[in-house]
Formats: C-alpha cells, sequence, structure tokens
C-alpha cells in the first residue's frame, strides 16, 4: 500500500463510522456482538480506539525505529499479554458506556484527521522505519511493522471488527 491508498481507507473508514452511527438504534447498540465479549456500543468504541492507540504508539514508532531497539520492548509487551487483554476489554467497556455514539463519531473525526496530517507530513525514510511488535497482543501485528504498516493497521482492525457488528 501507499501513502494515498492509506489516507483513503482511514477516510473511508471514518465515513462508514458516520453510517454505522446513523443507522444504528438504540437497541441495537445493547445487543451483543458476534464474536466479542462486547455489545455493539461498546465495540464502536474499540473501533475508534484502534485508531486512537495508532495516533498514541506513532512517536513511540518513530524513536524506537530509530534506535533499533523494539525487538527487547516488543518481547516484554508479548510477556504482559494478558494485562493487556484485560485492560483493552476493559476500556472499551468502560469507553463504550461513557461515550456517547455522537461524541465517538466527533472523536474518530479528529484522531482520523490528524492521522491523514501526520501521514501527509512524514517522508519516504520515516515510512520505512520499521519497529518489532507483539503478535501475541492481536493478529494483524507482523513481528516487524514499518511506519507505514502501522498506519494501515488502524483500518484492518477497524474492518475486522466492523464484521463483528450485529447491527
Amino acid at each position: 500500500m501507499n501513502r494515498s491508498e492509506i489516507h483513503d481507507e482511514m477516510e473511508q473508514a471514518r465515513l462508514t463510522f458516520h453510517q454505522l452511527v446513523q443507522q444504528t438504534s438504540a437497541q441495537d447498540l445493547r445487543e451483543r456482538s458476534n464474536g466479542t465479549r462486547w455489545t455493539n456500543r461498546q465495540l464502536l468504541f474499540h473501533m475508534v480506539f484502534g485508531y486512537l492507540i495508532i495516533r498514541t504508539l506513532m512517536p513511540l514508532v518513530h524513536t524506537l525505529g530509530r534506535l533499533g531497539w523494539s525487538r527487547r520492548f516488543a518481547a516484554t509487551l508479548n510477556a504482559a499479554r494478558r494485562p493487556f487483554h484485560l485492560i483493552n476489554y476493559l476500556g472499551s467497556v468502560g469507553g463504550g458506556q461513557l461515550l456517547t455514539p455522537q461524541t465517538m463519531a466527533h472523536l474518530m473525526d479528529r484522531t482520523i484527521r490528524a492521522l491523514q496530517h501526520r501521514l501527509a507530513s512524514e517522508t519516504d525514510p520515516s515510512l520505512d522505519l520499521t519497529m518489532h511488535f507483539p503478535p501475541a497482543w492481536d493478529p494483524y501485528f507482523q513481528p516487524t511493522m514499518t511506519v507505514l504498516n502501522v498506519y494501515h493497521y488502524g483500518t484492518v482492525h477497524f474492518d475486522h471488527h466492523r464484521r463483528q457488528l450485529s447491527c
């Protein structure tokens, strides 16, 4: 994938999220999603959360990519996967309960725009920086990912969970 394709896929995810929020009833939001322990509302938050994580991770990916110290970091994260999975679950439960779907859509807008802006300002060498990732945390994490791969990951995560919504 290239920069333009990733920009466009993030924009499509943003628009899709707005459609989901507009079309989903209050009852739909309370129903269980398919294949997760979350309700649809909690899963919607988790879909936004995936992009929030990318936005937060990006400085770390750049730093560790430049320093080449990411292998041990990824191994440590892999070892801490159980607490991560619990925090990931509970964070989405809480976020899904605290934020309205409209607030989630606003947060999605701000996050996607920030990621698109940052992506546009990346240099080709910075997009090629690599960092080791903890594949035990997420099936879409590869053992080594470029900055460009990390930008793409947000939409892969979004699309995966979009298929799990039961509404």
